[in-house]
């Protein structure tokens, strides 16, 4: 039996609509915790996206310029000190974690696109997994309805 065979023999499908609305309830809590955190971490993802695309056009900025361009040198977000640019082909690059490396313009560019590339990639996967608990949550809700509104007639029956 082969590796797939055998997840495909322990996977179970289960019936919603055999599912007492307790449990159906908190199927569905889970569900949408899931969808919260999934969502929290696309838009991290997101953002992450977006500091490498600008990190990607200030490497060509930067390849425009010529060596003792005046040019302005963040200290924080929201502070610049004015400097020179001494040598363009040697940028100190974050590479995680707390450690910089040296390198030059063409190599941060491909450092960056790569991460960027690996992002995109995950942020994909992150996206389609959303949809699918969306729809799994959509579809729990629906049974939900049903065993609602089947309570409702019971109760006003037996009134």
């Amino acid at each position: 039996m082969s590796s797939s065979d055998k997840d495909k023999a322990t996977t179970t499908v289960i019936d919603l609509a055999d599912l007492p609305m307790e449990q159906l309830q908190a199927v569905r809590q889970q569900i949408e915790e899931e969808i919260q955190h999934l969502t929290e971490s696309y838009s991290a993802l997101k953002l992450a996206q977006t500091k490498f695309n600008t990190n990607i056009e200030c490497v060509n900025t930067v390849k425009k310029l010529d060596d003792g361009a005046n040019i302005l040198v963040p200290l924080t977000v929201s502070l610049y000190v004015p400097g020179q640019l001494v040598n363009k082909d040697k940028l100190i690059v974050d590479v995680g974690t707390g450690y910089y490396v040296e390198k030059n313009l063409d190599d941060t560019k491909k450092f960056f696109e790569k991460k960027n590339t690996f992002l995109k990639e995950n942020l994909k996967k992150l996206q389609d997994s959303i949809i699918s608990r969306q729809d799994q949550n959509k579809s729990i809700i629906e049974v939900l309805q049903v065993k609602l509104n089947e309570a409702q007639k019971e109760r006003a029956k037996s009134k």
